[in-house]
């Protein structure tokens, strides 16, 4: 065994040897030490893998944060209906075909992983992660080319549900293969977090092409610089992802149980007690997915079309309300270490169930835009920010032959259901809307009081895992 995790070395010293960005960036990557201001006893390759995971997930939250701004404004370049509701539900329905793509990447790249290890997986999901957000940008309109517009803005979501459901289980999974025990939880809060980072650089790109391509010049050119910026935070994680080792608990399963290794999809379907855990674990995904996308997933949509806020102001918030989501993040995975990784996604449903009502009123009548601010940063911290735990519980409740693939069909699985909850509440809203617009808050926390109680019910069904051994 030794002697195979020498030649394992040596192997990863050969590639690295081959592409060292040492030879072209002089810089030394930040340690999390100095980032966090904590002491987390990690060794450097243990940092290194941290942040390739962290940058990898910043970047699915920018190309998805990217979408969602601009859907308001561009759903009529590629979409063309009378009915302006229409059309918008058009445009976030070719959103959601990359949510609902990434069970099946997540499955497909996931089954990858582990075969033949994590890094190669997550080196191959952010080159095409990153070109694909890149090339969304030079995409032809409805004007230009007629029905061919939507069917490529169609395709190239297909194709980017499918990297990045294979992006985030390679990147936590080892993560938590790599780092002590003792910190699992806070690094799974850490890593998870990256998501809320590269939604507030987003809002922040966001706001800088409202000011250089106001108006009609947003629609024209803006939102297309938007997508090409995509390619920057990818460029960071590959360089990161090509420096990392692989995780030894994976090398070490692979060395004890070949035979499973062939085709470890087929013994996550097969196997009945994996099936079992997989489907109450998808509960909980389900819950999670569907309370984010009603709540900081629908906030733009909901600032600018229902609460008639400027496309500025909406990026001011949604600048300050990711941030919130970001070190809500971070905090429930640090707390789901010291209270334990089911109780505190119990504590933050109830919380979101109760508390989403007065918060919505509060957001929608509010006079200006510090108390909706105050408002929306709340709703957020408690209703889009349980998924801290989550890297940790999902590589926890799955052996390492199968880690991979289990912890990406759960973690994307979740979306089948939850990446539906923007058009629910488009539905809902234009309807209460029409009949009541007093009644618009109400109508919101109840979509996301959907996935609050769906939360609560998988909290309850699942059993606490932070004392679980990896290895």
């Amino acid at each position: 065994m030794l002697e195979s995790f020498e030649e394992d070395e040596q192997n990863g010293e050969n590639e690295r040897a081959l592409f060292d960005p040492s030879k072209y960036f002089n810089h030394k990557i930040a340690s999390l030490d100095q980032v966090m201001g904590l002491d987390t006893g990690l060794s450097e390759q243990q940092k290194t893998i941290v942040f390739a995971s962290w940058f990898g997930w910043a970047l699915d939250g920018y190309d998805l944060v990217l979408m969602l701004f601009v859907i308001s404004s561009v759903n009529q370049l590629f979409f063309f209906s009378g009915d302006p509701t229409l059309s918008l539900l058009a445009t976030f329905a070719t959103y959601i075909v990359a949510l609902v793509m990434r069970p099946v990447g997540g499955a497909v790249f996931g089954n990858f992983g582990d075969k033949y290890g994590r890094k190669k997986t997550m080196v191959i999901t952010i080159i095409g992660f990153s070109t694909v957000t890149f090339v969304t940008g030079l995409l032809p309109t409805l004007q230009t080319v007629g029905i061919v517009a939507p069917i490529l803005l169609i395709i190239l979501r297909f194709v980017q549900g499918l990297f990045a459901g294979g992006e985030w289980a390679s990147g936590s999974v080892i993560t938590m293969e790599m780092v002590p025990k003792k910190t699992r939880g806070f690094l799974s809060g850490f890593v998870q977090s990256g998501y809320s980072f590269g939604f507030v650089l987003a809002s922040f790109v966001y706001g800088i092409m409202l000011s250089i391509y106001p108006g009609h010049a947003f629609i024209e050119i803006g939102w297309r610089i938007m997508f090409f910026t995509g390619i920057i935070p990818g460029l960071i994680a590959l360089i990161i992802r090509v420096k990392m080792v692989e995780s030894k608990i994976w090398l070490e399963s692979k060395e004890q149980k070949k035979e499973i290794h062939k085709t470890p999809l087929k013994n996550v379907i097969s196997d009945k007690v994996q099936r079992k855990r997989i489907l109450l674990a998808l509960i909980i995904m389900t819950g999670l997915m569907y309370s984010y996308y009603s709540s900081i997933g629908f906030m733009p949509v909901f600032l600018e079309n229902y609460v008639n806020i400027s496309k500025n102001d909406v990026a001011i918030i949604m600048i300050v309300v990711t941030v919130a989501a970001l070190i809500g993040t971070v905090f429930t995975g640090f707390i789901s270490q010291r209270i334990g990784r089911m109780k505190t996604l119990t504590v933050f449903a109830s919380a979101s169930i109760i508390l989403s009502v007065p918060l919505l009123y509060g957001l929608f009548v509010s006079t200006n835009i510090y108390e909706k601010i105050f408002y929306a940063s709340i709703l957020i911290f408690v209703s889009a920010t349980a998924f801290g735990p989550i890297p940790a519980f999902l590589s926890e409740r799955f052996p390492t032959e199968i880690r991979n693939t289990a912890s990406g069909l759960v973690y994307n699985g979740g979306l089948i259901i939850g990446a539906w909850s923007p058009v629910i509440a488009i539905s809902l809203l234009s309807n209460t809307k029409s009949f009541s617009p007093n009644l618009i808050p109400l109508a919101l926390a109840l979509n996301i009081s959907i996935g609050g109680i769906l939360l609560l019910i998988g909290s309850r069904l699942n059993p606490d895992t932070r004392n679980m051994n990896l290895n």
